[in-house]
């Protein structure tokens, strides 16, 4: 994989004006940190899936560029450490995009080019359904809804996303295929406010069937979710700082006994 070391370098925790640093995971256990152009992913070898990516979004001067990108391993890291081609070969399951390939296309055109096409990494993809309803265009949806929120600020975003790597993950082809992704966008509000976070949680349970290698299920089964950013933390078992603080939904809300609401349109989200 070519790769433009001066360029790469990756996830910037005050690119907000404030620190944001990248969230770590909270255990012992071996990441890989990988720089991108604009965004870095944390990679759990032992699970060849990333357990933590982030990225900085400059709305104001993004790019609608054309699909472009070819997916490679990278290089910087041993093969089998990768979920790489054969675990999406002869089935239902897509390349999910962790950081999207969007974000990061910003500043000049030529910049924007490198930066999307860098996306296109093993270890920057996770294996989802490949059928799919309304709720994962609501899931892909969800930083240009909070951009266009914090359109009125900076227009500036810091978003994390990653799969839930739970232990009990149904085992498919080498890896244990997640059930659940999070995602967490970080904005700077006007205001007293010098933080605001909102924390999201897609469920694809109902749509993965790795015995038969088939990501079909009945409609209505890939959810996706506006959930306190401590249930987060408590879930994904990855430290999210004071990100949690900053939740518009409340510090407190994480009450792990509250039962989670689907989101069904965007208008739905809490911002504010």
């Amino acid at each position: 994989m070519a790769q433009p070391i001066d360029d790469w370098t990756g996830y910037d925790p005050d690119f907000l004006g404030i620190p944001v640093p990248l969230p770590k995971p909270l255990g012992a256990q071996e990441v890989v940190d990988l720089a991108y152009p604009r965004f870095t992913v944390l990679l759990e070898p032992a699970r060849r899936l990333a357990v933590v990516t982030g990225v900085n979004i400059d709305g104001a001067s993004l790019h609608d560029l054309e699909r472009r990108g070819r997916w490679e391993l990278d290089d910087r890291v041993p093969v089998d450490d990768q979920a790489g081609p054969g675990v999406y070969v002869d089935n239902d399951l897509d390349r999910g995009h962790l950081v999207r390939r969007r974000d990061p296309g910003w500043g000049t055109v030529a910049q924007a080019q490198a930066a999307t096409a860098a996306t296109f990494v093993y270890t920057n993809a996770a294996p989802q359904a490949a059928h799919f309803n309304q709720s994962k265009e609501l899931w892909l949806g969800l930083e240009d809804h909070v951009l266009e929120y914090a359109d009125t600020t900076d227009q500036r975003l810091s978003v994390f996303t990653a799969p839930v790597l739970a232990p009990d993950d149904p085992p498919y082809r080498g890896i244990l295929v997640p059930r659940r992704f999070w995602k967490v966008a970080a904005w700077s509000p006007a205001g007293d406010q010098p933080l605001a976070a909102a924390g999201f949680v897609l469920d694809q349970t109902d749509l993965i069937d790795t015995g038969e290698a088939r990501g079909i299920a009945p409609l209505g089964g890939f959810r996706t979710f506006q959930v306190p950013i401590a249930d987060i933390e408590a879930l994904a078992r990855v430290d999210l700082g004071e990100l949690v603080e900053a939740d518009v939904l409340g510090p407190k809300a994480g009450a792990r006994g509250v039962e989670w609401e689907p989101l069904h349109a965007a208008s739905e989200i809490v911002l504010a």
